[in-house]
């Protein structure tokens, strides 16, 4: 047989099927696992046979989801966090040591700027940040102690979209690792371990559950990159419960479709408010007037369910477009069934500096919207009232 499309491996893929499973995935609700031996309890710490051990970094749940999340990203293996931060964290203290570089993008998520900033470099790693479509600032930035370069793409909330094949090869002349935050886009709409990216990382607290219930990460890579984050989570221990393993895990059944409908109503919303006289601009790939449209068509399968727009009058312009919503709930989430706003500058990014949003571009008239799976008719009556209200 050949291999499953995504939609088939997002509801089959890493399930273990037993009679008393056979329409679910279990939950094991455990926090060590018993061993018929004293011999098998040693071969299972020492490595020497295959099992469950702690489910600080073993558990047949969590398992489950990796594999499936694996198998939909393109990817040999995964290990799954506490949230998408903890992926980060994980990421950084696996593979950096003092004195290497990592180069990443202005236009990541505002507590990842943080992280860097405020704790990676405390152990003698440099942070160079660079324009997310400036390539030759990339090549500028990485040099021979470069070890690690990231970005999302598309970006949140500016929708930045970053060539991952291009960066890739700057930074494997290096002999430097790529990994690529695809969070707005998920495996359903795009998979950069076939682009050359070497790690991808995952929050599914966002579009992977889709229905705000839970908090997940996980990185995705080769069996032997993935060995090291494995390591990390046996000693320092950001660890998926299973239980949202189980959450997640549904979600991933449902995610092909919910994506496709995230995206409809994404551009048909982004096409109402670029035609509006009191909205600045629209940051929305799926517009052709977006400047990088020509590349997000060419390496996502659609654009995803996520916008922002800067309207005029700076944050009290967008302070009122938020208060008077009626249908949408005003939460810094994204990625849901429901149709989400936020205002970045106070929110997502409130931590940042001014210098630091300003290089970030996050402009105090900026909202951002994640588009729910609602009537579109009913989100774009809810937008149309609030912005004639301010």
């Amino acid at each position: 047989m050949s291999e499953y499309k995504n939609a088939t491996n997002a509801i089959h893929a890493g399930v273990r099927q037993t009679q008393e499973q056979e329409n679910s995935e279990a939950i094991f609700t455990t926090s060590s696992f018993a061993y018929g031996s004293a011999a098998e309890a040693a071969a299972k710490f020492g490595g020497d046979e295959d099992g469950n051990i702690y489910s600080r970094f073993t558990n047949p749940t969590v398992e489950m989801f990796e594999k499936r999340l694996a198998v939909m990203e393109k990817g040999e293996a995964a290990i799954a966090t506490a949230s998408g931060m903890a992926a980060l964290m994980t990421m950084a203290y696996s593979l950096l040591k003092q004195g290497d570089r990592v180069v990443c993008s202005r236009n990541i998520f505002g507590s990842s700027i943080k992280f860097f900033n405020a704790y990676t470099v405390k152990f003698g790693v440099e942070v160079i940040y660079v324009d997310a479509t400036d390539y030759d600032a990339w090549e500028d930035a990485i040099n021979a102690n470069t070890r690690l370069c990231y970005f999302e793409t598309p970006s949140n909330p500016l929708y930045e979209v970053v060539d991952v094949e291009r960066v890739s090869a700057l930074a494997h002349a290096k002999g430097a690792l790529l990994c690529v935050d695809t969070v707005l886009a998920t495996p359903a709409l795009q998979n950069p371990l076939t682009q050359g990216a070497d790690i991808v990382m995952q929050s599914a607290t966002k579009f992977i559950d889709g229905q705000g219930r839970s908090l997940g990460g996980a990185l995705i890579s080769s069996q032997e990159i993935v060995e090291h984050f494995v390591a990390f989570m046996r000693s320092a221990g950001p660890t998926m419960s299973p239980f949202n393993a189980w959450i997640l895990l549904n979600g991933l059944e449902t995610l092909e479709l919910r994506m496709k409908a995230h995206s409809k109503n994404a551009l048909q919303l982004a096409q109402y408010l670029e035609q509006h006289a009191k909205v600045k601009k629209v940051n929305y790939g799926g517009l052709p007037s977006h400047k990088s449209h020509e590349l997000a068509k060419k390496q996502q399968k659609d654009f995803g369910g996520l916008l922002s727009f800067e309207l005029e009058g700076g944050k009290e312009a967008a302070w009122g477009f938020i208060d008077r919503v009626q249908l949408m709930s005003i939460t810094g989430n994204l990625g849901d069934t429901k149709t989400l706003v936020t205002h970045p500058a106070t929110t997502t990014h409130g931590r940042l500096s001014p210098d630091e949003k300003e290089a970030a571009g996050i402009a105090d008239g900026l909202v951002r919207i994640s588009v729910g799976i609602e009537d579109i008719s009913d989100i774009i009556e809810d937008v149309e009232q609030a912005l004639n209200g301010i």
